[in-house]
């Protein structure tokens, strides 16, 4: 910085310590919010079972099911995923306006339906009566949105789950919102072991970690409510079981965090073989891709024993 100095011997010596004082306390409030921590303050819950599993230690995760050959969060898009021997499926959670928790990524339904408007706004009846797949190709007329229930009746002894729990889910009221009615649906298919949580919402991450501290649920990492708190320092707030970011996210000062801590971290969402072969490479525990044959491929490759 080039500071002008057009001023008295007297004036420069007040700005001087100004400035020293400015700037140690810039330095020291940096140095608390951006902490480097590296060491875990909490017992991670173990991480579920993978029902499907190649024994490499790193985890192939269908992005939406397999949403890069069908429509995102659909049943077809989760029967693809499983027959590509996806080992983990993550899906999207929202509420309907009558509280079914059902699996869709957007706000509004327009992009991915026939219909207009916000999903909050539609019973499950009307939900269920929009077209979710016409928008992907015809193959998928008529494809309907599932619920929550429905895909953990699908999974249930089959399938390993990433259920990710929207914002727009959140309701200020607990029995109205989705942490306990995903808890419960959960436990009443006794799946606790099958699935691991996730949210961008550190609300939602916080009642969970209430209702359910034995199932496992990561942070999705956002920028604005962790501030400049690094990766491990997020976790241990939230007493997060794990870490997922995006491929941009993953510094290489964040693996240096990570790495020591025993925290699984996931990325998503990696759509190029070269990219995957680098992450993995990397270390990275798991990836999520809209092609999950792709990235298996890729693990194969990188992972096999020569």
């Amino acid at each position: 910085m080039n500071l002008r100095r057009h001023f008295s011997s007297q004036s420069t010596l007040k700005l001087s310590l100004g400035f020293f004082f400015a700037s140690a306390l810039l330095f020291f409030s940096g140095c608390q919010s951006e902490s480097l921590t590296t060491k875990l303050t909490h017992e991670l819950a173990p991480f579920p079972e993978l029902i499907i599993d190649n024994g490499d230690d790193f985890v192939v995760i269908a992005h939406r099911g397999a949403s890069g050959y069908a429509p995102e969060n659909t049943m077809p898009a989760m029967q693809l995923a499983y027959e590509m021997s996806a080992e983990m499926i993550e899906v999207d959670v929202m509420l309907s306006r009558d509280g079914v928790p059902v699996l869709f990524h957007d706000a509004k339904v327009d992009e991915l339906t026939d219909g207009t408007g916000y999903l909050k706004d539609y019973s499950l009846v009307e939900l269920q009566a929009l077209d979710a797949g016409s928008w992907f190709s015809e193959e998928y007329v008529g494809t309907t949105i599932p619920t929550l229930e429905e895909l953990l009746v699908w999974a249930q002894g089959k399938m390993t789950l990433n259920v990710e729990i929207k914002t727009e889910a959140f309701r200020e009221e607990l029995e109205q919102s989705v942490e306990p009615k995903v808890v419960a649906l959960v436990e009443k298919y006794d799946m606790a072991n099958q699935v691991i949580f996730s949210s961008f919402d550190y609300q939602i991450l916080a009642r969970l970690q209430e209702l359910a501290p034995s199932i496992p649920a990561a942070v999705l990492y956002e920028a604005v409510q962790s501030g400049r708190k690094g990766p491990i320092d997020v976790v241990n707030e939230l007493q997060a079981d794990g870490f997922n970011c995006s491929w941009r996210q993953y510094s290489e000062q964040w693996q240096q965090l990570l790495e020591p801590s025993a925290v699984p971290v996931l990325i998503y969402t990696v759509n190029e073989a070269e990219q995957m072969a680098e992450l993995i490479q990397r270390g990275v525990n798991g990836i999520f891709s809209d092609y999950p044959d792709v990235l298996a491929e890729v693990a194969t490759a990188e992972l096999s024993t020569p």
